[in-house]
This record gives C-alpha cells, sequence and structure tokens, in this order.
C-alpha cells in the first residue's frame, strides 16, 4: 500500500470513529470536541499505532507508546490486542485490555471495563468479543471466554464463561439471560453504566 492510500485509509478510519461515537454518545455534540477531548478515542487511535508496531516485531516502542497513551487517556489498551472497527469507548478511564484480547467491530466498553487474563501461561488467556457486544461499566471479563455476536454484559458483572449471541450477562459471578436485553434497556444503553 503506498503512502497515499496508507493516509486516506486512516482518514477514512477516523470519520468511522467519530461517526460511531456519534451514535453511542448523546454528549458527542461535534467532531472538534470530539478530535480534542474524547480519551477513548485518542486511546484506540494510539493503540492502532502501536498495533502495527507490535505486529512488525518493534516490540518496546509499541509498549512505550502504550504506555504513554495510558498515562494520558487512563485506557490501558496492550500493542498485541486485536481491535476491530467502530470500537467505542465511553468515557474511558480504567479501561484494560489484555495482551491476547480479540475485539470485533461496532463494540462498546464503558468506564472501568476489563478484558483479562487468569493465567500466567504464554497462551491465549483474554476475552474474544464478538461484533455488536456491549460491556457496561466496572464489567470484568475475564480468561479465554467468548463473548457471542450481539452480546451484553451489564455494569459490575464479572464473566468467567462463554456468553452466546444475543444473550445477556449480569451479576457476580455473571448469569446468562437468554435472548436480548429488555426493549426498554435495548433504547436506553445507559442502564449499562
Amino acid at each position: 500500500m503506498n503512502p497515499l492510500d496508507r493516509v486516506m485509509d486512516a482518514v477514512a478510519t477516523a470519520r468511522e470513529d467519530l461517526a460511531a461515537a456519534h451514535r453511542r454518545d448523546p454528549a458527542a455534540t461535534d467532531d472538534l470536541a470530539i478530535l480534542l477531548t474524547s480519551p477513548g478515542m485518542h486511546a484506540i487511535w494510539t493503540h492502532r499505532i502501536a498495533h502495527r508496531l507490535w505486529a512488525r516485531g518493534a516490540r518496546l516502542p509499541a509498549l512505550v507508546l502504550a504506555q504513554g497513551a495510558r498515562s494520558i487517556t487512563g485506557v490501558e489498551i496492550h500493542p498485541g490486542a486485536t481491535i476491530g472497527r467502530r470500537f467505542f469507548i465511553d468515557h474511558g478511564m480504567g479501561v484494560v485490555v489484555g495482551e491476547t484480547a480479540e475485539v470485533g467491530d461496532d463494540v462498546m466498553l464503558y468506564h472501568g471495563v476489563t478484558l483479562g487474563g487468569r493465567s500466567m501461561e504464554r497462551v491465549k488467556r483474554h476475552p474474544t468479543v464478538g461484533d455488536g457486544v456491549t460491556i457496561g461499566a466496572g464489567a470484568r471479563v475475564l480468561g479465554p471466554v467468548i463473548l457471542g455476536e450481539g452480546a451484553q454484559v451489564g455494569a459490575n458483572a464479572v464473566v468467567v464463561k462463554d456468553v452466546p449471541a444475543q444473550a445477556t450477562a449480569v451479576g457476580i459471578p455473571a448469569t446468562v439471560r437468554a435472548g436480548g436485553a429488555h426493549p426498554e434497556e435495548q433504547m436506553d444503553p445507559a442502564i449499562w453504566i
């Protein structure tokens, strides 16, 4: 890919991210405000650069960049994590995404979410999050569990088992309710904060 194509691709991705912020955050009123003040956006944009460095074997620079972003945004995304398109972190502070986490497209995390590990072994030890998943504030998703497409995790839930597609996980430890959230809950995502 030539340099101009890379720039155009980055611009298109940034536009997608801005559109996702407008869709998911009622406080997101204009692009300039989002560009200048959204820690979640800054964290994911920095992560994309760090992830490229990581994939090319430049591990130390990737880690340094990720830690710099963590210091500024309060969001820690390991450069080894794989993040999909239109990923949105609302508020941002305290979010942690581990090294072997895989996050699909159109995923939304609220503040304080951890996609963490439960093993010290060098294996797949972090969650796989399907497309269209929403994870509420303070939730912990631990280990190599799978959150199926469209699943939802309630605020402060602790998930240590797989959650099927379109299901909702709530509680400590999380229990799974078949089917999606109640229609009122789908209308107002703030219920997950």
